[in-house]
């Protein structure tokens, strides 16, 4: 999952990196790569505490989303990408009947895209980025409802 990171840096100070989608998560360097090696050992350590705990995997959101939030303005933005398999617990053999075509055109995509480990990573990974959209629409759904009800918009 790739994860927009927001990188501060003033003189005389190291690099600090914030990650708006993992509350409390943040991470500093003495140079911009070292910011962002440290950084993505500051998420895992924050997922696999979120997993140990039970909770749920924030699911990324665009850097767009936060630009114009103040605390982040002034910032670099990165993007940080990460596995996030090993914090959704075990894994569970199934047995799925695709079309052939689509099959194919499946295992096509997932070896010209290094970022998909195997065709099982790619149905994994794309139906949570397909199931957290579906969420953010229904949430989004949900808030203007809420705003309708109070006036402070309308349908």
């Amino acid at each position: 999952m790739e994860y927009p990171v927001v990188i501060h840096h003033e003189d005389d100070s190291a690099f600090g990196v914030t990650v708006p989608d993992i509350p409390g998560c943040f991470s500093a360097g003495d140079t911009m790569s070292d910011a962002l090696h440290n950084v993505k050992e500051a998420i895992n350590g924050h997922l696999e505490i979120l997993a140990e705990d039970g909770e749920d995997i924030p699911q990324a959101t665009t850097a767009d989303s936060f630009f114009s939030v103040e605390d982040y303005s002034g910032g670099i933005w990165a993007i940080v990408d990460i596995d996030i398999t090993p914090y959704l617990g075990k894994t569970v053999r199934i047995n799925i009947t695709l079309p052939e075509v689509v099959l194919n055109k499946i295992d096509h995509f997932v070896a010209s895209h290094s970022e998909y480990a195997s065709r099982s990573a790619f149905l994994s990974q794309v139906s949570l980025k397909e199931m957290g959209a579906i969420l953010d629409t229904m949430t989004g759904m949900v808030i203007r409802h809420e705003l309708f009800q109070l006036g402070v918009i309308g349908y």
